[in-house]
């Protein structure tokens, strides 16, 4: 593959005006949808109960969900704790019943099933640390892209430094946005891999801001369009098996990684392909876009001093 596209002269920034103003509609959408349509929490965050129950043998997990549903929990979380024969089971809250009640009715429930369930714990996770989750995921992710900013403002020219945090804040938000447009529901496990997505894209991004930083002093003839879409065909080989293999890995865990694994896997699978977009033309337009020149990225040669000893 990586022979394939190694000598590629593909035009990038043709479409770079194009691509800048689709990607500003579409961050300005995903912003309106978080504030209009909100985002479909999960049980980290708005509070529930977790009850941990045992089984004598191997249980399979969409059994365990069949005969929850069956008891009228359509909403309740199921996944294997531990081994095969530990399941821990996640409600939301329900304002008529509390956590003592909502234990006993799934047990109930279980042991309709198989009398040897065991109950092993039960736990409530109040509303206020689901807010408290909340406050804190969105520090995190704000902490992150300071914490980014900082680093790529000391390594490259302001302009390119721009352009980068405009792609990693458009390749959060977007799929912040989907997960808010389709009300998938959002736990700490996406946000997980919402700041995994936003260490990946900053990843790609420099790769190729290195390479346009490179080629600003190996070609002296081209115009700021050439050099930068020469970087993002030199370093296209490199994106292309990155995004690749990683898509790999990621899809298979959607494939086999269960419901619980599934949004996680489906907001990695969101980031990296944006991710590698924002990387070719989000960076390298943007900073494009913001007036970057020669004349930024060479210095000035020191001028010598003149000798007037006789």
């Amino acid at each position: 593959m990586r022979e394939l596209i190694r000598d590629t002269q593909i035009d990038f920034m043709r479409y770079g005006r194009v691509a800048l103003i689709t990607s500003g509609v579409l961050v300005l959408l995903a912003i309106a949808l978080f504030v209009l349509r909100g985002m479909n929490w999960g049980l980290d965050f708005t509070g529930g109960t977790m009850v941990e129950v045992g089984y004598p043998e191997s249980v399979a997990i969409p059994e365990v969900r069949a005969t929850l549903a069956a008891a009228g929990f359509d909403d309740a979380q199921a996944q294997h704790f531990g081994t095969s024969r530990e399941v821990l089971i996640r409600i939301p809250p329900r304002g008529e019943l509390d956590s003592a009640d909502l234990s006993g009715q799934v047990l109930a429930a279980l042991r309709d099933a198989n009398p040897d369930v065991e109950m092993r714990r039960v736990e409530f996770v109040g509303p206020q640390v689901g807010e408290e989750l909340i406050e804190q995921g969105g520090l995190a992710m704000l902490y992150a892209l300071i914490g980014i900013m900082i680093y790529v403002t000391l390594r490259f020219e302001w302009r390119l430094a721009l352009g980068t945090i405009m792609a990693l804040s458009h390749d959060a938000l977007i799929v912040i946005g989907l997960f808010a447009l389709f009300q998938i529901e959002f736990d700490l496990t996406v946000l997980a891999a919402i700041l995994a997505v936003i260490g990946y894209s900053v990843n790609d991004s420099v790769v190729v801001l290195d390479r346009i930083r490179e080629n600003f002093r190996r070609m002296r003839k081209g115009t700021i369009v050439d050099i930068v879409n020469a970087s993002v065909n030199q370093t296209l080989s490199r994106t292309v098996v990155t995004s690749g293999t990683t898509l790999l890995a990621v899809l298979a865990l959607l494939i086999l990684g269960g419901p619980v694994m599934n949004n996680f896997a489906l907001a990695l699978m969101i980031g990296v392909l944006v991710g590698t977009y924002s990387s070719i033309y989000v960076a390298g337009a943007g900073a494009v876009w913001l007036g970057l020149k020669r004349e930024d990225m060479i210095p000035p040669k020191p001028k010598q001093e003149v000798d007037d000893t006789p």
